[in-house]
């Protein structure tokens, strides 16, 4: 729960994703017909929320152990930058084929 809580507290970009979850969760829930469908919902939207977090994680490792650039850092944080992306354009994906059908 302090990890929650410190996401919460210090990184807007999880802040922002959490208050999209709780926006965007219920009416795909109830869009959605079975139960697989809405565990592909929910469960791309809780990878996006897993992935925010090992970022801000290996971001504040990063930080910790020196405050120089050094290419290797820089590729760290760039790699937990693209896994987040990876994630959103995923979630984007699934919403899009399991509602973009039911709304459109």
């Amino acid at each position: 729960m302090q990890g929650l809580a410190s996401a919460w507290k210090n990184e807007v970009a999880f802040r922002q994703e959490l208050a999209l979850s709780f926006l965007i969760l219920p009416p795909g829930l109830w869009y959605a017909d079975t139960g697989v469908e809405r565990a592909l919902l929910s469960g791309s939207v809780f990878f996006i929320l897993i992935v925010e977090l090992l970022n801000s994680a290996v971001e504040a490792a990063i930080d910790r152990i020196s405050p120089e650039r050094h290419p290797l850092s820089k590729n760290a944080k760039d790699f937990g930058s693209a896994a987040v992306l990876l994630t959103l354009v995923n979630g984007g994906l699934v919403w899009g084929l399991i509602l973009g059908p039911k709304l459109f």
